[in-house]
């Protein structure tokens, strides 16, 4: 069986092969390429998003591969007419944007993913920024190393933020983001509910919710319903002195809302790992806005998850090798 392990400079093509060959042997017949992100950003390619490269390398790449497993190639249309041998995409990522999948159906071809390949390191990083901005740790930061300037003031009571412990934490979303940040909450000793519509026992409703939680995050999977889904009247619910936290999609989060709130210090803060527009275009208000701690989609970035990743989508060309079912398929009808 000839592979492709088509990686980039974050789920190596290196560690795509070991994967592989740990799977399928040492004599496996592995091809490597090497995509550019994230030195070059991801995004569409003809009709897929988030990828990286371009469809006639891709065509060169796939000559005579059985299967291929990446994180971000281009798998379209016409890379798969012009791969008439290949059998499985596997997906080193939660969900396979990057590949039509309509297209690779009507061809036979089965395409897999890695769920969760990067829940601990997102959940680890949704509660390193809500510290952040509780704490004022990088405005505090700045100010000492960059100014040298001892910052006295943030002793001021309403300079202050919230501890976790104690405080009601509201997540929107319990899958499997969601259900780590909720356990390492907990020992924190914070106050955790959760809101998720398809989880049972969590709050009775998004309202409710709000109007309890001093700290919102959200960890809800973007779909064609829930765009905006916090927006101005969602966050005057919550009580004054809130922080919101995103290190899901950006389109969930109204981010004009977000910075009139901030601006009339209803909220005390937010921390976004995500944007509606990625990266923010530079007259974004969020750059300005009060309080806000902001970074560049780095929640899912460890070096574990990128082990990870290149494990779970081994294991699925191990399993078409051996005419075994696949575990993570889209498609295996």
């Amino acid at each position: 069986m000839r592979v492709l392990a088509a990686g980039d400079r974050f789920v190596l093509p290196g560690l795509l092969e070991d994967a592989l060959r740990a799977e399928l042997g040492g004599t496996a017949d592995v091809r490597r390429l090497e995509l550019p992100w994230p030195v070059v950003p991801f995004g569409p390619v003809a009709e897929v998003n988030e990828a990286s490269g371009d469809e006639d390398t891709m065509i060169e790449a796939l000559d005579g591969v059985e299967a291929c497993v990446t994180q971000m190639a281009p798998i379209t249309r016409k890379v798969l007419d012009n791969a008439p041998g290949l059998r499985l995409v596997a997906v080193a990522r939660g969900g396979p944007v990057n590949v039509d999948v309509e297209a690779a159906t009507a061809r036979g071809v089965r395409v897999c993913y890695a769920p969760g390949r990067n829940a601990t390191a997102t959940a680890e990083y949704t509660v390193g920024l809500m510290l952040a901005v509780l704490r004022r740790i990088p405005r505090t930061h700045a100010a000492l190393a960059g100014e040298r300037a001892w910052g006295g003031e943030y002793y001021a009571y309403e300079a202050t933020g919230l501890e976790l412990e104690g405080t009601p934490v509201g997540l929107v979303g319990g899958g499997a983001v969601g259900s780590r940040v909720a356990r390492i909450l907990e020992g924190f000793g914070a106050d955790v509910q959760v809101y998720d519509p398809y989880v049972p026992g969590g709050a009775a409703s998004l309202d409710d919710l709000l109007r309890r939680s001093r700290i919102l995050s959200l960890h809800a999977r973007l779909t064609p319903d829930n765009h905006g889904m916090i927006g101005a009247r969602e966050l005057a619910l919550l009580p004054p002195g809130s922080v919101v936290v995103n290190c899901a999609r950006g389109p969930l989060l109204d981010e004009a809302a977000l910075c009139d709130a901030l601006e009339s210090g209803h909220l005390f803060g937010a921390g976004l790992d995500t944007f509606a527009v990625e990266p923010p275009p530079a007259g974004s208000r969020l750059f300005s806005a009060p309080g806000v701690v902001m970074t560049p989609h780095l929640g899912g970035a460890s070096r574990a998850v990128a082990h990870k990743a290149a494990r779970i989508v081994a294991a699925e060309v191990g399993r078409l090798h051996r005419g075994e079912p696949l575990a993570h398929c889209l498609n295996p009808a």
